[in-house]
C-alpha cells in the first residue's frame, strides 16, 4: 500500500519555489541598505530639526561648550546651502536604498514568475519603510527634540556639506535664479506708487481722514521698531530695589498699565510690572516683595519691522516690548497702542493726559519737539518722509535729522535750511536739541 502524499506539501513546495538562497552578497547588501536607512533617517530629521529651533535655543548653543553647538550656527548662517545638502543627501541615499532593495530581491527571492509579489515587494514594501523609518519617525522625533537631535548630526551634515558642494552650490544657485525671476514677476505697485494712487483718487472722492488711514495700511510694512518707539529719555521704568511706598507713587504719577523694571541701569531692564498684578496688594507693609510679580518681557531689535512684531504680539498676547540697540543697550519701548497708531492714527483713553508736541503759529510755521519723531512731523506738515531718505541716516526724530545734516550740536538760534523749508534751533543744552522753530516755505494745503 502506498503512503499518501502529505496534505501540505504541494504548498509548501509552492512557497520554496518562491525563494532562491540568501547568499553572503544579499547579507551584504541588506547591512548596507540597513545602514543607509539610518542615514537617511537621520539626515531627513535634521530637517526639522535646525529649521525649528527657537531664538532661545540658538543663544544658549552660542553660549554652549558643546563642540557641535558652533557648528550648528555655522551651518544656520547659510540656511539654504544647508537646506541643499539635506534634499540632495535624501535623494541619494533614498536612491541608494531603492536599488539595493531590487538587487536584494532578486537574489532571495524568484520574481520572474510572481509579478504580482514583485511589484508588492519591490514597490509597496520599500515605499512603506522608507517613509516610516526615514521620514515620518524621525521627524516626529526631531521635533518633539530638536535640539539634542540637531548637536547629534551636526558634525555629520558639516561633512556631507563638503562632499557635496558643487552640486548645493548648482542648487542654491539655480534656486537663486529662480526667486529673482520671480521676485520680477511679482513685483507690483510699490509704497510710493500707491500713496501717489491715493493722493489722485483723493482728489475726486474721499476725506482726509479716510486718506490717512489708507497711507497708514500702505506703509505699514515698511516701518521700524525704532521709528515709532517711545524713547528711553522718555520712558517711565523703575529700579528693581525700590520701596514698595514708593513704587506706588511712581505708578500714580505716571499712570501707566505697565512698568519697565531694570537692574542697576535701563540698560538691563528684567522685566515689566503690570500695575493690574498689584491691586490685590495694595494694603500691603512697606516690605512686601514687589519683584515676585515681574513678568518677563520681549526684546526685540530696531530693525524690527512692525507687522511682524504686531504678529508677535499677537501670538505672544502682550502689548509691550523692549527695543533694543546692536550693542544690547536699551533705546526705548514700543506698545501694541504705537503700533495701531500708524493705522488708524492717535489713540486717547480716558485715563490719557495729552502731550503736545508742537504748536502751530501759522500755516507756515510750526514749534516742534526735538524729540518728535520724524514720522509724526511728516504727518503735522504734510512733508513726504520720503524726503528725508538720502540724508537722516540712523535718525528717527526732529533733533536726530539736525544733527545729521550738522555733524554736530548746533547753538541756539542757529537757522539750518534744507529743502523747503528751514529749521532754527529755538531751545538747546550741552546734550541734546530741546526745542525747534520750523519754517515750511511751500505748506502743504490739508483739507
Amino acid at each position: 500500500m502506498e503512503d499518501s502524499p502529505e496534505p501540505y506539501s504541494g504548498f509548501v513546495s509552492l512557497i520554496l519555489s518562491f525563494f532562491n538562497t540568501f547568499n553572503a552578497e544579499a547579507a551584504i547588501a541588506l547591512f548596507v541598505m540597513f545602514l543607509l536607512l539610518v542615514l537617511s533617517a537621520l539626515v531627513s530629521g535634521s530637517e526639522i530639526a535646525f529649521f525649528s529651533l527657537k531664538h532661545s535655543q540658538l543663544d544658549n548653543l552660542r553660549e554652549s561648550s558643546h563642540k557641535n553647538a558652533l557648528r550648528i550656527i555655522n551651518l544656520l548662517e547659510k540656511p539654504k546651502r544647508l537646506l541643499a545638502t539635506i534634499l540632495i543627501t535624501n535623494n541619494v541615499v533614498n536612491i541608494a536604498i531603492i536599488i539595493l532593495s531590487t538587487f536584494i530581491s532578486q537574489i532571495v527571492f524568484n520574481l520572474d514568475d510572481y509579478i504580482i509579489a514583485a511589484f508588492i515587494i519591490q514597490v509597496i514594501v520599500v515605499t512603506f519603510l522608507i517613509l516610516l523609518f526615514a521620514e515620518v519617525l524621525p521627524k516626529v522625533y526631531a521635533t518633539q527634540k530638536n535640539e539634542e537631535f540637531s548637536l547629534m548630526i551636526a558634525g555629520t551634515l558639516i561633512f556631507l556639506r563638503k562632499f557635496f558642494y558643487p552640486l548645493s552650490t548648482l542648487l542654491v544657485r539655480s534656486t537663486n535664479f529662480i526667486d529673482k525671476r520671480l521676485a520680477v514677476k511679482k513685483t507690483g505697485l510699490s509704497a510710493n506708487e500707491l500713496s501717489h494712487a491715493i493722493d489722485i483718487t483723493h482728489e475726486e472722492t474721499g476725506t482726509e481722514e479716510d486718506k490717512q488711514l489708507l497711507y497708514g495700511i500702505v506703509q505699514f510694512s515698511n516701518i521700524y521698531a525704532r521709528e515709532i518707539m517711545k524713547s528711553r529719555m522718555d520712558v517711565v521704568a523703575v529700579a528693581e530695589d525700590i520701596p514698595f511706598n514708593e513704587l506706588i507713587n511712581v505708578i500714580v504719577d505716571a499712570g501707566y498699565s505697565r512698568i519697565p523694571v531694570y537692574r542697576e541701569s535701563f540698560d538691563n531692564v528684567i522685566g515689566i510690572l503690570y500695575i493690574k498684578d498689584l491691586l490685590p496688594h495694595l494694603d500691603a507693609r512697606e516690605e512686601f516683595k514687589w519683584q515676585e510679580l515681574i513678568r518677563n518681557c520681549f526684546f526685540v531689535p530696531e530693525s524690527k519691522k512692525i507687522n511682524d512684531l504686531l504678529k508677535e504680539f499677537q501670538e505672544k498676547k502682550i502689548h509691550m516690548a523692549v527695543v533694543v540697540d546692536e550693542y544690547g543697550g536699551t533705546s526705548g519701548i514700543v506698545t501694541l497702542e504705537d503700533i495701531l497708531e500708524e493705522i488708524v492714527g492717535e489713540i486717547n483713553d480716558e485715563f490719557d493726559i495729552e502731550e503736545t508736541i508742537y504748536s502751530k503759529v501759522d500755516q507756515q510755521n510750526f514749534v516742534f519737539e526735538g524729540k518728535t519723531l520724524l514720522k509724526d512731523f511728516c504727518k503735522i506738515t504734510g512733508i513726504d518722509y520720503n524726503t528725508f531718505n538720502d540724508i537722516k541716516g540712523e535718525a528717527d526724530t526732529l533733533a536726530g535729522l539736525i544733527l545729521e545734516i550738522k555733524k554736530e550740536l548746533p547753538y541756539k538760534g542757529e537757522k539750518i535750511r534744507f529743502d523747503d523749508f528751514e529749521m532754527i534751533v529755538d531751545a538747546v543744552d550741552n546734550r541734546r536739541i530741546k526745542q525747534v522753530k520750523v519754517k515750511l516755505n511751500n505748506p502743504v494745503k490739508k483739507e
